[in-house]
């Protein structure tokens, strides 16, 4: 009996032997190494965790400069291989990969996100109006700027200077980084100046030229050349001008008026209105007016000087109060007894007394 217990343990011995010599050379095995087709990198170096799986201690061994920010380079499998064999890895399985392609990561920020930044700065400074009426001219050409990926933090402007007499600005922001390190600085000079939309005239144009729609073009221009009254395009067309200017000139809100509709000497119809009567004749404009200005006319059939507003074209309108019958036998005795009444044109059923002065 001891002999055949004996004989088993020995059997369960052997037959595990294998089993566990198996398992210790399995542990002992070192991953192949294999080359990455595509890089992406977020320092300025390259190392060899980055160009191939399965690096083990070697792994954070630089062996490239990498790329400048945001672009991207190729290296030729060859040289990738010899400098990793210059540091002992060797075996590397390239998968028949020609050339390994690069990346450097990063942060781009673009122009014009720059320029809103510092124009939001300067807005209201020193007199300046809002961000959105700021022109910017930049010392040097405005482009979009690269950093690290790691500089994620927003744009937190840090120094801010703007001198109004020149028109000067010098300002400094600051970009935090996420893995602890210093925050990077971006400054930018130039000038800065507020500008309006003005209407600007396309023609020479003389004194009391009415303007035509493509006469006039909305163009941005400095506020202290324009002022305070810079007269809008929709303002300008159909106004009249006030006195000679240039093309190229912004136009001002005192530099036009309302056309003169009705001129001094000229003929005019003359409309007596009330409510129920609208009476005709013709008169002489003894004024200038443009639409809703108060003229004097003569009426050319009782010769009496008469006050109206100007409604139209060579239109002069005469509102009456509706004509009560006292004021009705008031207004026919005006009429001279050897005097002929006026030849009207009437519409609707004015009262037969009502007569024009």
């Amino acid at each position: 009996m001891m002999t055949a217990r004996a004989l088993l343990l020995a059997a369960a011995l052997l037959a595990a032997t294998p089993v566990t010599a198996f398992a210790q050379a399995s542990e002992d095995v070192i991953a192949v190494p294999v080359l990455r087709a595509t890089v992406a990198v977020e320092s300025d170096v390259v190392r060899i965790g980055d160009v191939i799986d399965n690096a083990g201690t070697s792994a954070q061994i630089a062996i490239y400069r990498a790329p400048d920010l945001g672009t991207t380079g190729s290296l030729p499998t060859a040289q990738v291989i010899a400098a990793l064999q210059a540091h002992q890895v060797i075996g590397v399985d390239t998968r028949d990969i020609k050339a390994v392609s690069v990346t450097r990561l990063s942060r781009t920020i673009e122009g014009k996100e720059i320029e809103l930044a510092v124009a939001h700065m300067l807005e209201h400074r020193s007199g300046l109006g809002d961000a959105a009426n700021l022109t910017l001219t930049f010392d040097r050409d405005l482009q979009d700027v690269q950093l690290d990926a790691s500089n994620s933090g927003a744009m937190l402007p840090v120094a801010t200077r703007f001198e109004p007499r020149n028109g000067r600005f010098d300002v400094t922001f600051e970009i935090a980084d996420d893995s602890g390190t210093a925050a990077a600085r971006l400054r930018f000079t130039g000038s800065a100046i507020e500008t309006v939309d003005a209407a600007v005239l396309t023609r020479n144009v003389e004194r009391n030229d009415i303007l035509k729609s493509g006469d006039v073009i909305v163009q941005r221009r400095p506020k202290a050349d324009v002022g305070g009254d810079a007269a809008g395009r929709n303002h300008s067309v159909g106004m009249q001008m006030r006195h000679p200017m240039r093309a190229g000139q912004p136009l001002r809100t005192a530099d036009l008026v309302k056309p003169d509709l009705v001129q001094r000497d000229q003929e005019v119809t003359v409309i007596y209105q009330s409510a129920g009567l609208y009476l005709t004749t013709r008169g002489k404009a003894l004024d200038s007016g443009a639409e809703g200005d108060v003229v004097n006319v003569i009426n050319q059939q009782t010769k009496r000087t008469l006050s109206g507003t100007v409604s139209a074209r060579a239109q002069v309108t005469i509102q009456i109060a509706t004509p009560k019958p006292a004021a009705a036998e008031d207004l026919t005795s005006s009429i001279d007894p050897d005097q002929t009444a006026p030849q009207v044109a009437a519409t609707g059923n004015p009262p037969a007394a009502a007569k024009p002065e």
